[in-house]
């Protein structure tokens, strides 16, 4: 476009990838400002604004919050040249990863389709490098090591077949996706969808071990908390980690004052 060329909010959104109510957030929010306004009051984009929302949605690509992408452009001296290399290095890196987890997808699928024997500790970690199975065993041990849901997790995955793992892969995805379709809805975390998805979700678990209530609620924290499992559902719904932890929160109160009754 040429440099004192300016284009529409509806344009942009478009050739941007986002909303037109992101862009109005984005300018609510002090990130990305219209560099004009039309006589009849509609926002306008020149070149510099579509730089600086490049850099906020290369930012937001690399998972950072929205209010440290703000300080990270507004600070004196910021270089454009500079953050786009660090963006290039860095995509390339994530780049590498997809690369090695689609890879780990297509050879578990492999191994799904098999026949239905035992699966090993090794094949339950198929694809993931060392540090990482190593890394997700010292964090389990760690935080449940004594109790009697690690001995139970620990049993029972082992003695799964793969058909087994399968349905119950199967069955958490559908029901993440359940959780993400009721918040996106509008669903409160503490009305009766989100108990009733809590209630599934518990019931999900013993595949694994058999949830009490503050095992429950200590899930929701750790979906919000923990990096990767915030990134996980906050790609399936911006907000879902929080509400997922407070709908967890909820249905573990709902659970006790239950049995107390």
């Amino acid at each position: 476009m040429e440099r004192d060329e300016k284009r529409s909010i509806g344009a942009v959104a478009t050739i941007a990838g986002v909303s037109v109510r992101t862009l109005r957030l984005y300018d609510e929010l002090g990130l990305v400002s219209p560099s004009g306004r039309t006589p009849a009051g509609y926002r306008q984009y020149d070149e510099a604004a579509l730089l600086r929302l490049q850099q906020v949605l290369l930012y937001r690509e690399l998972d950072v919050p929205l209010d440290e992408v703000r300080r990270i452009l507004d600070t004196p001296g910021f270089e454009a040249l500079e953050a786009l290399n660090r963006h290039r290095h860095l995509l390339e890196l994530r780049t590498e990863r997809l690369s090695r987890l689609i890879a780990t997808v297509d050879r578990t699928m492999n191994r799904i389709k098999g026949e239905g024997s035992m699966m090993t500790v090794e094949e339950l970690y198929e694809g993931f490098d060392k540090a990482t199975i190593e890394r997700y065993e010292r964090e389990a041990r760690k935080q449940w090591g004594d109790t009697l849901a690690y001995e139970q997790s620990r049993k029972r995955t082992r003695s799964m077949s793969k058909d087994e793992w399968k349905r119950v892969g199967t069955r958490g995805a559908a029901l993440e996706s359940a959780f993400a379709a009721a918040f996106t809805a509008g669903a409160k975390p503490d009305g009766p969808e989100a108990a009733g998805l809590c209630a599934s979700w518990a019931e999900h678990l013993r595949a694994f071990y058999d949830p009490n209530p503050e095992i429950l609620a200590g899930l929701g924290r750790m979906y919000a908390d923990h990096p990767e499992f915030r990134a996980r559902y906050e790609a399936m719904a911006p907000g879902l980690a929080d509400w997922l932890a407070a709908a967890l929160e909820a249905y573990s109160t709902a659970l006790k004052r239950s049995s107390r009754a």
